[in-house]
């Protein structure tokens, strides 16, 4: 029988010092990087800036892995309910997830904030990317990506954004710069993606998933503004301006930071870390196919 287990990663510099791929990993990035972690500039190519996005989801793949924000140096790792390890199902015609799935580091959807245009507040996680390149990425990858929109999610009363975004290396990358593009020359990609969304929790007795703005996406300045709006929204987090209540915010490179800490004290969080234990079995029921009704 196949074997897995919950993947815990953290991520790691070449020269073995453990950051959080939350708090330290910048949120816009540049060709140069030091030690690993991509630098801080605020550069890019001409007029586009382009975002660092932490890989919790590799696509065609069900576990749910996710950036864990409630603990130390927050490392991806499977989410668990009940002791049960967590996938997403299979609802026909998708497998599993439909792209590289992850999040924008040094962003939050402040559960306290209220959405001027959803008026609904955050969902307490970094803000979630859709990326949808060729190219399938690992978990805990970071890689560059260009924003080309945003898709507002309603999930159970709360804002989930969901950016659509490209890795900029993927071969397609030159010819997709807006939410436009993608409609023009994907057809159905992201009616497919809003019906995944849509449904993806009904296999597991929920309701369906609701959507601002009528299931509409948002082109790619309303998507930058929302990205601006949670990037601020966690510099209040990290600074301790704003109560974060169980999200942990320890790091190793946040300037006026009172959580931050040394390289020492985040190689201490790693070691005291439990070992992984036996191997648990993959259930039949992740490969199953899910007919929903019209």
């Amino acid at each position: 029988m196949t074997k897995t287990w919950p993947l815990v990663r953290v991520n790691e510099t070449s020269d073995g010092k453990y950051i959080s791929p939350f708090h330290d990993i910048p949120l816009i990035a540049d060709g140069d990087q030091e030690n690993d972690v991509p630098s801080k500039k605020l550069k890019k190519n001409d007029n586009e800036v382009l975002y660092n996005m932490v890989v919790e989801v590799p696509r065609w793949s069900n576990a749910k892995m996710e950036i864990a924000t409630k603990e130390p140096l927050n490392p991806i790792k499977q989410d668990m309910k009940k002791g049960k390890l967590r996938y997403v199902a299979n609802v026909f015609p998708h497998k599993g997830y439909i792209w590289n799935y992850g999040a924008l580091p040094q962003t939050w959807e402040d559960p306290n904030h209220t959405d001027k245009d959803t008026k609904c507040c955050g969902d307490n996680d970094p803000i979630d990317v859709c990326e949808i390149g060729t190219l399938v990425c690992s978990p805990g990858q970071v890689i560059q990506v260009k924003v080309l929109g945003v898709l507002a999610m309603i999930d159970e009363g709360e804002t989930d954004w969901k950016l659509i975004a490209i890795n900029v290396d993927d071969p397609e990358a030159p010819s997709l710069n807006s939410i436009e593009d993608v409609r023009k020359s994907r057809s159905g990609h992201l009616e497919a993606t809003v019906d995944w969304f849509k449904k993806y929790k009904v296999p597991d007795g929920k309701p369906e998933n609701q959507f601002a703005f009528n299931g509409q996406f948002k082109d790619k300045d309303f998507a930058v503004e929302v990205i601006k709006s949670t990037h601020e929204h966690w510099r209040a987090l990290v600074q301790k301006q704003t109560n974060g209540g169980e999200i942990d915010c320890k790091n190793v490179s946040v300037c006026e930071s009172p959580f931050k800490f040394t390289g020492e004290d985040a190689c201490n969080v790693v070691k005291s870390a439990p070992a992984g234990g036996e191997a648990l079995p993959v259930s039949p029921e992740v490969d199953k196919w899910h007919f929903l009704s019209k």
